[in-house]
């Protein structure tokens, strides 16, 4: 005979949490208390919502909308919102990202997301900005470089989750984090400061190496700031069709693509140019400027500060010409962003002059002022493996903003921690031709931006749902031609398809077929 249950059980079944309360009312969020959170507002929105000074959102399914503000400390302000789907629910929870400085909710993201079931979370780190290259929240707030460092996401992953929990009446079976560039970065601060918030991450384009990238940048500004020493747009065709002779025969595929970019021992002084005015080759100060972007900064002894960018995919739209080069010296994109980190979180100064910059002297204040808290670069992720949690990175050979170098150094300091238990939960996805986090030449899409738009062959965010719910490790991948933003849920495009390969193996083409049938290719370790 079943036995009633007691008063003391049923109270205890009553208080024991979310996993056991009722369901709320999308409208009563609005009252929820939660730990140094103001939950401003809670209200229901289908099919179109207008955001001012922005396009308006349309084809949103019905779902419930909170924006909230977390307040840590007395200097903290971290706006989020969470999208909840009124029907439908997967069950599962997706933390948002943000790129470059941050300062705005990814209201894009936050569509993709609910159109595919998930409730989902973004942040706009803790303050606004103008723009992705806006630093000037931080002179003065070093709370606010915490909080964009990386106790934003964790706030609002922790705070979302609860949010999730009291709307639907119950916590979320798994949760997933999946951005790209600064975005890479946070998703790689959750596996490393809090292990607890995330199931699956996809890190891609990961701006980890805070520190060592801005030097990255610096040095490559200060280098065609030099006299006669700026390489205009124009004069990058030549740079590339140079790389492309030098270097694409190596894989046997003549698509202008590299394989394997870090094999290419490509010297920029063949280039330079032996009369002056020459229109198809380098003055001597470009050429030297040329090899001191692909070597990477370094003391006068010679020693290391940061990893150059591999050689090819200097042209196209997202290519060198808006981040390493610019239409002058100065105004680049690379210098942007160093320029507001120097400013704002290093020297503490609006006018400082990125030129003045000395690798002699300056380099330790970088550290200093911000490794501590931006610096995603810890390659002991035990306590990540512990709780069963799945890491996979991605990195585009031909990104122009990060190197994809520095994304291989740490990997290989994870494995170095880690030793054989690195393939239990991560992999590393090194991409010929992609840019930054989307676009580049031939065949350079493989998903990771956000929640999955395609199968586990094709989308690396399917491949980590997979992984992490069926206990299924992603192999190799094929990538097809990359999508606009506007066509994200239709990953598999007509064009041409790669295999891709997990670090270290390196897709070789056979020699006989068709290179943009994956079958074409296998998978080799050097």
């Amino acid at each position: 005979m079943t036995r009633p249950l007691s008063a003391s059980i049923l109270l205890s079944l009553v208080c024991a949490g979310p996993a056991y309360a009722a369901p709320r009312t999308c409208e009563s969020l609005a009252d929820l208390r939660l730990p140094d959170t103001t939950v401003r507002s809670a209200t229901t929105v289908a099919g179109t919502l207008t955001l001012p000074g922005g396009p308006p959102i349309e084809g949103l399914p019905a779902l419930c909308r909170v924006v909230g503000v977390i307040r840590p400390t007395s200097d903290s302000h971290i706006g989020f919102e969470v999208w909840l789907p009124a029907a439908g629910w997967n069950g599962k929870f997706q933390g948002i990202g943000n790129g470059g400085f941050a300062g705005a909710i990814s209201y894009d993201m936050l569509a993709y997301a609910v159109r595919r079931g998930y409730a989902a979370a973004s942040t706009d780190t803790g303050h606004e900005g103008s723009g992705a290259t806006d630093a000037r929240w931080a002179l003065g707030h070093p709370e606010n470089i915490v909080d964009f460092g990386h106790r934003a996401i964790h706030e609002m992953t922790v705070k979302a989750k609860s949010v999730v929990a009291a709307f639907y009446g119950e916590a979320p079976r798994r949760a997933y984090f999946a951005a790209c560039s600064n975005g890479g970065r946070q998703g790689l601060m959750e596996a490393q400061r809090y292990p607890d918030d995330y199931d699956g991450i996809v890190a891609g384009a990961p701006a980890a190496a805070w520190t060592r990238f801005m030097l990255n940048f610096i040095w490559n500004t200060q280098a065609l700031a030099a006299p006669t020493a700026h390489i205009p747009p124009a004069r990058l065709p030549t740079i590339e069709k140079a790389v492309v002779a030098a270097c694409d025969a190596r894989d046997r595929v003549p698509d202008g693509v590299l394989v394997a970019p870090d094999a290419c021992a490509f010297d920029p002084r063949t280039i330079a140019c032996a009369s002056a005015g020459a229109s198809d080759c380098l003055s001597a100060p470009q050429a030297e400027a040329l090899a001191k972007i692909y070597a990477g900064p370094r003391t006068r002894s010679g020693t290391v500060l940061a990893r150059g960018f591999p050689p090819g995919g200097e042209t196209g739209d997202g290519g060198w010409g808006a981040w390493i080069t610019g239409p002058a010296p100065g105004q680049s994109l690379q210098a942007a962003f160093a320029s507001g980190a120097l400013r704002h979180m290093v020297f503490d100064r609006a006018d400082y002059d990125l030129r003045a910059f000395d690798f002699e002297r300056d380099v330790v204040a970088v550290e200093a002022r911000m490794g501590r808290n931006l610096n995603a670069t810890d390659p002991d992720l035990s306590a990540y493996h512990r709780r069963g949690g799945k890491l996979i990175l991605f990195h585009g050979w031909n990104d122009p903003a990060l190197s994809a170098h520095e994304t291989v150094d740490y990997f290989q300091a994870v494995r170095s921690r880690m030793g054989d238990a690195t393939d239990a939960f991560a992999r590393l996805y090194l991409i010929p031709g992609l840019q930054h986090c989307l676009g580049g030449p031939g065949a350079t899409y493989t998903g990771g931006l956000t929640v999955p738009f395609g199968d586990a062959e094709h989308d690396l965010s399917a491949a980590l749902e997979r992984w992490v719910e069926a206990g299924v490790a992603p192999g190799a991948f094929v990538a097809t031609q990359a999508p606009s933003r506007s066509r994200l849920g239709d990953p598999v495009a007509a064009g041409p398809r790669r295999r891709i390969c997990p670090y270290p193996q390196v897709a070789t083409f056979g020699g006989t077929g068709n290179p943009d049938d994956p079958a074409a290719w296998t998978c080799v370790r050097p």
